[in-house]
């Protein structure tokens, strides 16, 4: 993993990582040229994506990670927009009360909120996200209830019946969720609706559900609903959404955090 938490691959490096991902193996003279960049400029990326997960090094070229496809595609979701992600974590955890109670969803953005919830002390967690509960086994003054259900392989979340009948056992301060789309009519999007169950459970047991999403999910188009932008009480970003946005929350009574 990137030891820079700050850092996310600018567009070059993107277009060198798709490179790689349509052709499996790359030399470092092609990429060069696909790119009209110097040798030593494709060095500096490949070394940086190597140093993220991102791309594997051999003499005189690049392939993709030899790991399941699923982890490799949640390493490229944590470093995109890293820097962002971080903003809004830290603006989430200086709102969060030491002792609170807290239910978390899944999502690269939710672990970030995760890793800053290492420095708070006296919280209670309840999770169906293997990632969120891993990272805050770490935390030596923060209990952590881990939901039961099948395995989704994607994202390291559970889902199914036992995880909604878990987590329904709880009632908590705040929920933390994320998602991967938000419509112009509020309607929060997932690329799966196995989703729907329990981020409906996530907010329906919270007194306060918080929306954390960076501003390029905004108008961002997915398959499935899996809740509304009125159901929250407070959303953080971490620039100003588009029109029509802040004029809804605004009308609905949603309070919006843009994280400096």
């Amino acid at each position: 993993m990137n030891p820079d938490s700050h850092w996310s691959p600018n567009p070059r490096q993107l277009a060198l990582l798709e490179e790689v991902k349509a052709r499996g193996a790359v030399s470092v003279e092609r990429l060069a040229q696909r790119l009209d960049v110097t040798m030593q400029t494709v060095r500096r990326d490949v070394q940086r994506l190597a140093d993220a997960g991102l791309l594997q090094r051999f003499h005189g070229g690049v392939n993709l990670p030899r790991i399941a496809p699923q982890v490799g595609a949640w390493k490229e979701r944590q470093a995109l927009r890293a820097e962002a992600k971080s903003r809004i974590a830290r603006s989430v955890a200086a709102a969060i009360p030491d002792g609170s109670s807290l239910m978390m969803g899944i999502g690269t953005t939710v672990e970030a909120v995760a890793r800053e919830l290492l420095k708070k002390s006296g919280l209670r967690v309840i999770t169906h996200n293997l990632h969120v509960a891993s990272m805050l086994s770490e935390h030596p003054n923060c209990k952590v209830h881990v939901a039961g259900g099948v395995l989704r392989s994607r994202d390291s979340a559970l889902e199914g019946d036992s995880t909604v009948a878990f987590l329904k056992q709880f009632k908590v301060d705040y929920t933390i969720m994320s998602t991967m789309g938000i419509d112009e009519d509020g309607t929060l999007r997932d690329r799966d609706l196995r989703e729907l169950p329990v981020a409906q459970t996530l907010v329906e047991q919270a007194r306060e559900t918080w929306l954390v999403a960076d501003v390029s999910k905004f108008s961002e188009a997915e398959l499935a609903k899996v809740g509304h932008l009125q159901s929250m009480k407070r959303v953080f970003t971490d620039a100003l959404p588009p029109a029509p946005y802040p004029k809804m929350l605004q009308e609905w009574d949603v309070a919006l955090t843009i994280a400096s």
